[in-house]
């Protein structure tokens, strides 16, 4: 066992686990143990169970991504500061300032990919798992909380006539062949457009304009691109299990990132002037949203208190 491996080794123990007792929950329910089905919904509880646990990593992620989008004027005017010093001094104060930043703000750079970094070692461990049924099988050995009786059922589960521990570029043979070929490319396909389509409506719905015409813009707009063709390309190697995967997170992000660009927006975002229409249109006053500071609420005006006007009351005033 590898560096690689052994790292990923107690989250391949996760992953077989938890897909485990969604597998004996669905047997239980009546559902055949072999059958590809079980094993696809078995995997798609994998996707809620570990989509579910980082909630509220996501809702850190929202935070930290509109502290990002808010400090943008205050990065702006300190590039602008320290713009043609290049001596040593010069780039430790800007570095310095800048750090003074995020922590005034409460974000980092690197706390919007938190989810997807937490993410990863899951991914990198059910691919371990799924691409190494089949030598399991063939072994008698058991993959993690997976004893060798289930490896040899998952080995043999296919869905549509496509095994599941197959992948485009190592399917099955005959027919098998065939329909591994064509859920392999509709899965692909799913799985890139569902991840474009999410980045898509974010930048479109959910920024405000000072956030698109910021430098960190222009590097989102290339990874709305990159990243759906990266996962494309490796598309080919991934088992269909795999594929399931990642297609039901991206279709949870879909869901999870419609849900807070509507009840959730960026302030000054064409999302959250939506927001605010549909609030008027139905007589409610408008909620602070989520990151915004506490400046940019509009507080209501005060409401004026009736004083008893008093009698004037004259001084010389004649005695009965």
């Amino acid at each position: 066992m590898g560096f690689f491996g052994t790292i990923l080794f107690p989250f391949k123990w996760v992953v077989s686990w938890i897909m485990w007792i969604f597998h004996e929950g669905f047997v239980f329910l009546g559902m055949d143990a072999a059958s590809g089905w079980t094993w696809t919904l078995s995997i798609i509880g994998l996707v809620i169970v570990i989509r579910a646990a980082l909630i509220p990593v996501f809702v850190k992620q929202i935070k930290a991504q509109r502290g990002m989008q808010s400090l943008q004027p205050d990065l702006k005017k300190l590039q602008q500061k320290y713009k043609g010093k290049t001596d040593q001094l010069s780039r430790q104060a800007m570095t310095q300032e800048q750090m003074a930043l995020y922590k005034k703000h409460g974000t980092n750079p690197f706390a919007a990919c938190l989810p997807m970094l937490i993410q990863m070692p899951f991914f990198f461990a059910l691919f371990q798992v799924l691409s190494g049924v089949s030598k399991a099988s063939d072994d008698g050995t058991h993959i993690g909380a997976l004893s060798a009786d289930a490896i040899q059922q998952f080995d043999a589960a296919s869905i549509l006539g496509a095994p599941l521990s197959s992948s485009l570029l190592h399917g099955g043979t005959g027919g098998g062949q065939t329909a591994v070929v064509i859920l392999s490319i509709i899965m692909i396909v799913a799985m890139t457009a569902s991840q474009f389509i999410t980045q898509k409506q974010i930048m479109s719905k959910n920024m405000s304009e000072e956030a698109l015409a910021s430098p960190f813009m222009k590097q989102q707009k290339m990874m709305l691109y990159i990243l759906p063709l990266v996962f494309g390309i490796g598309g080919i190697n991934f088992p269909i299990g795999v594929l399931i995967y990642w297609t039901t997170t991206n279709l949870w992000t879909m869901g999870q990132q419609f849900f807070v660009i509507r009840r959730m927006p960026t302030p000054g975002s064409p999302a959250a002037k939506a927001m605010a229409e549909r609030r008027a249109k139905k007589g409610l006053p408008m909620v602070p949203l989520l990151g915004e500071k506490k400046t940019d609420t509009v507080e209501p005006a005060p409401v004026a208190t009736k004083i008893q006007r008093q009698q004037p009351q004259r001084k010389n005033r004649k005695k009965r």
